[in-house]
């Protein structure tokens, strides 16, 4: 069926190409691919032949071998390492899709259909893309000659639906303790930032932490691809954005912080500090912006803050190093940090107060620590 749905595929092709030559009007694509399959596979069941229509129209106008992928609930994360090398990430662990693309133009082809809506083209001058789809999930893509051994697609899905603090509880992420404590914290608008490596379920808590701001704030979220979904009913959503092929037109986490701070927010929420923002970030904290929430790849509480400061300094104002730390003391009161096991729980592993120690930054436990997945 594979073999019959490529062919009609490219009779498909040719015979629009021939209709656009002469001017003809266009049919419906459906009507035609069912008639198409109805002329050559005649011989076929009914549902056999819807099989081949259905495959015909997910290989010319859908995302092909990745449609069948992206339909499954349990598929967190789809990686495309070639033609012929998918691999899906389920319940935190990372295995062999089993389905594979016909050559490298077709998944080039699969590209070029998951960018055109988006509005963002990619070509050897501009050889990298990330971008957000609709349902909120994140792509991104690398093609030749970066990638060496063929096109790769990475696509971290986001459900529609978020747990709740209470379903973190259930799932052993959170313990019913820590989920207490960090429901008081975020009420009393202590700031929280959550820590943790790559796929660890920073923003699916981060999510969940915001479920504790009260529906009478005003919340201001920026992120890099709009992410977050919160349940609140007064929420202003900033999402950045990337330079053009001509490198103009970026707006940076940054430029939406410091322009979030004249939208009067009461709450601020950063999808993830991973520039010069950090410093707008602690500067606001300290100016009466509290009880902001964001997330930060560290691996541990107090690498998180090692690493904030860091970033801070990236902001190249020329700040002493001593000023900057004084401002996170100050600013930052939490930090969440979570891991992720070889069996792919995640959990919180330790939750830390931020504390000052012989004139230098320190974290404290206040929670009692899960042990590591």
């Amino acid at each position: 069926m594979e073999e019959l749905a490529a062919s009609l595929r490219g009779r498909l092709i040719e015979r629009r190409r021939a209709a656009a030559a002469v001017a003809a009007p266009g049919r419906e694509l459906v009507e035609e691919v069912h008639d198409l399959v109805g002329e050559e596979a005649a011989l076929l069941r009914a549902e056999d032949r819807e099989t081949v229509a259905a495959r015909v129209l997910r290989d010319t106008v859908g995302l092909g071998p990745l449609e069948d992928l992206l339909a499954d609930p349990a598929v967190e994360e789809v990686m495309v390492n070639g033609p012929d090398r998918v691999y899906v990430e389920r319940e935190g662990r990372i295995a062999p899709a089993g389905v594979a693309f016909g050559g490298e133009e077709e998944l080039r082809n699969t590209i070029e259909r998951i960018l055109a809506p988006l509005g963002r083209r990619i070509d050897e001058l501009s050889p990298m893309v990330d971008a957000r789809l609709a349902d909120g999930s994140r792509v991104n893509v690398v093609i030749p000659p970066l990638a060496i051994d063929g096109p790769t697609v990475s696509i971290r899905r986001f459900g529609a639906r978020r747990p709740t603090p209470r379903e973190l509880v259930a799932l052993g992420t959170l313990t019913g303790a820590q989920r207490d404590l960090l429901e008081e914290a975020v009420a009393t608008r202590r700031s929280v930032l959550v820590s943790g490596g790559t796929g660890s379920g920073k923003t699916t808590l981060l999510n969940a932490l915001s479920s504790f701001i009260s529906p009478a704030d005003r919340v201001v979220t920026i992120e890099d691809a709009a992410e977050l979904r919160l349940q609140q009913p007064h929420v202003v959503r900033l999402e950045g954005r990337p330079p053009s092929i001509e490198g103009r037109g970026e707006v940076t986490i940054r430029d939406l912080l410091r322009n979030a701070l004249r939208m009067r927010p009461d709450r601020i929420v950063i999808g993830e500090v991973r520039g010069a923002e950090a410093l707008d970030l602690l500067m606001a904290l300290n100016t009466g912006h509290d009880g902001a929430l964001s997330t930060l790849h560290a691996n541990s509480p107090t690498d998180a803050l090692s690493r904030l400061e860091t970033l801070a300094l990236m902001a190249g104002v020329g700040l002493p190093h001593e000023a900057i730390a004084e401002q996170l003391q100050r600013g930052i009161d939490l930090v969440v940090h979570l891991q992720r096991g070889r069996d792919g729980a995640r959990r919180v592993t330790e939750i830390a107060e931020v504390v000052r120690v012989a004139g230098t930054t320190a974290t404290r436990s206040v929670a009692e620590p899960q042990a590591p997945p």
